[in-house]
């Protein structure tokens, strides 16, 4: 892998909007207390025009606009990280006006960003070994850092791999919450990861088991890896192929995905061969699936009957997601995962 060199106090954070933009509340004042954060931490912040404009349909402007930002950020030797200013749903449109093939040619920095930035994230991964980081957007950053927020940064400044102590998470149907834009998270729920195993031809449901995963880590965004599949967007077969001696780590969560959906998208990925590789599956706690049963088939055997052929374990309800708090991953980094009982630690190397 080609590892992106870590920032420090001095460097230039590049803020893009290649997806969603930051142009209404409560991402507005979320983002303009995010960039004073970076700033009293000691670092240059440039946003792009696209971060504050909502012009576009569905997209925070023209496509290809947006796409000249991501361009224009990344290979410009004056900034030394990107990060998204949001998740969103039409990004797929953006990258069709990307030269990935100068930005893999270029000095690799790290990308941040999840949810619908898996569409920058996954291609650089498996089709130029360029690692990114599946973290929170810009304007999460703005209000007062929990482990999320901390974590990310440890990555980005190269201070840290190793994750663990998301032992709460806040209900996505919450309605209790605060409609505060900085209002830290609403941590009510005890996080209990759950180990599925190996069983013959199925997996069975391990409580408070002990499960050591190691691979190198693949994945992102259900929701996206599904429209990437097949396109000239997808080196996953080639890149599980130069690491298949490491094993693939898949980590996977769902945003709008109901769990027949989720059942659906795995098998088409199954039958494209993208897991072939597998040493194991990180699958975070899924958003619109959360709690949901469609004629009997739920968030667990939506993924567990689909992956079972594998035969490697599989631990659900992992911290990384669009439910709060997320665990940062390196999309492209080695990495041990480490299920012990209800404790959930990931270790990575880069």
């Amino acid at each position: 892998m080609k590892i992106p060199e870590s920032i420090r106090p001095g460097d230039t954070i590049g803020l893009v909007a290649p997806s969603f933009g930051a142009a209404i509340e409560p991402y507005v004042t979320r983002l303009k207390a995010a960039i004073e954060k970076f700033e009293r931490r000691g670092y240059h912040v440039r946003t792009a025009d696209s971060c504050y404009k909502s012009d576009g349909l569905g997209i925070s402007t023209d496509p290809a606009s947006a796409a000249k930002d991501v361009m224009d950020f990344y290979l410009d030797d004056g900034i030394d990280a990107v990060i998204s200013v949001g998740g969103g749903e039409l990004m797929n449109e953006t990258i069709s006006h990307l030269d990935f093939e100068k930005l893999g040619a270029a000095k690799p920095k790290w990308y941040l960003g999840y949810s619908d930035n898996t569409n920058f994230l996954y291609p650089m991964a498996t089709l130029f070994d360029i690692p990114g980081i599946y973290g929170p957007c810009a304007p999460g950053f703005g209000k007062e850092w929990e482990k999320t927020e901390a974590d990310t940064f440890s990555i980005l400044e190269g201070k840290a791999g190793i994750f663990s102590g998301y032992s709460m998470y806040e209900r996505p149907d919450d309605e209790t919450r605060t409609e505060d834009p900085l209002a830290p998270y609403h941590l009510t729920e005890e996080a209990r990861p759950i180990a599925f195993l190996p069983d013959g031809e199925h997996m069975k449901r391990a409580e408070n088991s002990d499960v050591r995963l190691k691979g190198r880590l693949l994945g992102g965004c259900l929701d996206i890896l599904e429209n990437l599949s097949g396109t000239r967007f997808d080196g996953t077969k080639a890149f599980a192929a130069r690491h298949k001696e490491d094993g693939i780590l898949w980590m996977i969560e769902a945003c709008d995905l109901t769990p027949m959906s989720i059942r659906r998208t795995l098998w088409h990925l199954k039958m494209q061969g993208w897991f072939e590789h597998a040493s194991g599956f990180l699958i975070g706690r899924p958003l619109a699936a959360f709690g949901v049963d469609m004629m009997g088939v739920d968030q667990y055997n939506a993924v567990t009957d689909v992956l079972a052929e594998f035969n490697v374990p599989i631990i659900m309800d992992c911290p990384f997601g669009h439910i709060a708090p997320m665990m940062p991953l390196v999309i492209g980094a080695e990495a041990q995962a480490l299920l012990d009982g209800k404790d959930f630690k990931v270790e990575m190397t880069l």
